[in-house]
């Protein structure tokens, strides 16, 4: 079971952390989560969509290609990096200071996906790869929003077992949450 700490202890532990990685569902708001934390501390922003997931025209990356750059950025020193994909969790827990999971309610997550639609439509999102502009979502994507706790926390939670038992992990169920933790930390400089 994954070490769980409060809000509180989260914002403690981010002042000298190092390596963060932010997981939840889609329109859960992990970017922009993630963009403030690393304003705030000063550490180099990795969007896993932008990164190492997807080639321009919305193709994906070969898997080897994928892991082989998540291998490189997580080697070094200082990162925060969002995205769930449990099939890298391998490479990320292991160098993982902190975990924040990103556990909003499904319609809240399905707000967060209509809201950036229209926020960035026909454009290319900040977290998203060159060439790859906002689309209307369709059935599929819409259903694994809607089955994300179903469908991919559990996932997520046996890779926090078997690869990150001893990570802290804070987990936020709503925008509040998330905005307390930035209050937290909104004044401070990193070490």
């Amino acid at each position: 079971m994954p070490s769980c700490v409060g809000v509180q202890e989260a914002g403690d532990r981010l002042r000298s952390a190092r390596r963060v990685l932010v997981v939840g569902g889609s329109g859960a708001g992990k970017s922009t989560l993630s963009a403030a934390l690393a304003q705030r501390l000063d550490l180099p922003h990795l969007s896993m969509d932008r990164e190492f997931c997807w080639l321009p025209g919305w193709v994906a990356r070969p898997r080897d290609e994928m892991r082989a750059l998540i291998a490189a950025a997580v080697a070094q020193d200082r990162w925060i990096m969002d995205g769930s994909f449990p099939s890298s969790l391998d490479l990320r827990l292991p160098r993982t200071d902190l975990v924040i999971w990103l556990r909003l309610p499904r319609l809240t997550c399905l707000v967060g996906v209509f809201r950036r639609g229209v926020a960035h439509r026909g454009r290319t999102r900040p977290d998203m790869a060159p060439g790859c502009p906002e689309r209307r979502p369709d059935r599929e994507f819409l259903s694994d929003v809607w089955n994300f706790e179903r469908d991919t926390a559990p996932a997520i939670a046996r890779n926090l077992e078997a690869h990150g038992p001893r990570v802290p992990t804070l987990v936020i169920r709503s925008r509040d949450e998330a905005g307390r933790l930035l209050a937290l930390i909104a004044d401070r400089a990193p070490p």
